[in-house]
């Protein structure tokens, strides 16, 4: 691996650093515990694909129903509600990550450089960020969404993406779950596919073998790989 590693606390958050000199792309991924573990496999992925450099922030998200999502919904899983913390956790990245990473690694985060990524509801929140103003974005990655979240596609056909490029991917074996919400997530994806069209983003959606819970490094980085070559 080429990458230096390092781990930084910046806020109220935990963030694990792989970097390199030069950095011409700077992709931040929200992670959870399962993300953390795939991080060497996802970072070597995209090194044996690609030789520009660049760096990944990895933001360690503790509370992962509660900071991920624009607004409260039922539970899906338990009794563990969705809480509406995602415009905190972009006000965090966008107030306190990209000013302290700049000032400590002489960085300039713009809309050519700058990429933000995530899996599952970390993927729901790169989508809703895609549509917001207040953050700088070349494009996103949203692998294996929770695109069936109450609400989410009426917002997005409703709201108009400030993004060039995006990135979607899911599992063909997904849609064959037993909770009811979720067996929606094939037509989701798809409708979040045309609504990006129809809105002027240049859009790719890749199929992946298996189910949600399968390769989650790789067809992350597979989205890093392809919005780094546009």
């Amino acid at each position: 691996m080429r990458h230096k590693k390092e781990m930084i606390t910046v806020g109220a958050h935990v963030c694990i650093l792989h970097s390199e000199e030069n950095a011409k792309f700077f992709i931040i991924q929200p992670v959870d515990s399962n993300d953390t573990e795939e991080l060497e496999r996802q970072i070597t992925y995209i090194e044996d694909n690609l030789q520009t450099p660049f760096m990944h922030i990895a933001v360690r998200i503790e509370k992962w129903n509660a900071e991920l999502t624009p607004w409260s919904a039922p539970p899906v899983f338990g009794k563990i509600t969705f809480g509406d913390g995602a415009h905190s956790t972009l006000l965090y990245i966008v107030d306190e990550l990209l000013p302290t990473l700049k000032e400590r690694y002489s960085i300039e985060f713009n809309k050519k450089n700058t990429i933000l990524g995530g899996y599952s509801l970390a993927g729901l929140f790169a989508l809703w960020a895609g549509y917001q103003q207040n953050i700088p974005l070349h494009g996103i990655v949203s692998a294996s969404p929770s695109a069936w979240y109450t609400g989410w596609l009426d917002y997005a056909n409703t709201h108009q993406p400030q993004i060039e490029h995006a990135y979607l991917s899911l599992g063909d074996k997904e849609e064959k779950t037993k909770t009811k919400i979720m067996s929606t997530i094939k037509q989701d994806i798809l409708s979040q596919e045309q609504i990006f069209k129809n809105k002027g983003v240049n859009c790719k959606m890749e199929w992946n073998e298996g189910n949600h819970f399968q390769d989650n490094g790789i067809r992350i980085a597979k989205g890093f790989l392809w919005l780094m070559q546009q």
